[in-house]
């Protein structure tokens, strides 16, 4: 079985992970990066009120925090998941696009209709 959260990162850390994953996942934010397997990401989404789309989901504002903080992104590509290019996207390996955060459900919302 594979363990939870094996390059331990923090709630900021993989709240934000997800964020970008999603945003890899919709053309409005994503293109193939120039690595195999990797997605480049750009084109962060604005807040409207207290929340924002990206592709088919809902995220909350108070949960992107980490998309505006270089430190997150400068662990993350520590660890492997991405090449930052913070504040205007990054290149997120396919290691970040396979990585269970566990809290998809969690943070990306999406309607039931």
């Amino acid at each position: 079985m594979a363990k939870k959260n094996p390059l331990k990162l923090n709630a900021l850390q993989l709240k934000t992970l997800v964020i970008l994953q999603q945003m890899a996942r919709s053309p409005d934010h994503a293109q193939p990066g120039d690595e195999e397997g990797s997605v480049m990401v750009t084109n962060f989404p604005a807040a409207h009120g207290n929340h924002f789309h990206v592709g088919d989901a809902v995220v909350l504002a108070r949960d992107a925090s980490g998309l505006a903080n270089a430190n997150v992104f400068a662990v993350l590509e520590r660890k492997g998941l991405l090449r930052s290019l913070h504040p205007m996207g990054a290149m997120l390996t396919a290691a970040a696009l396979h990585y269970d955060t566990g809290l998809a459900d969690k943070i990306l919302h999406r309607s039931d209709h």
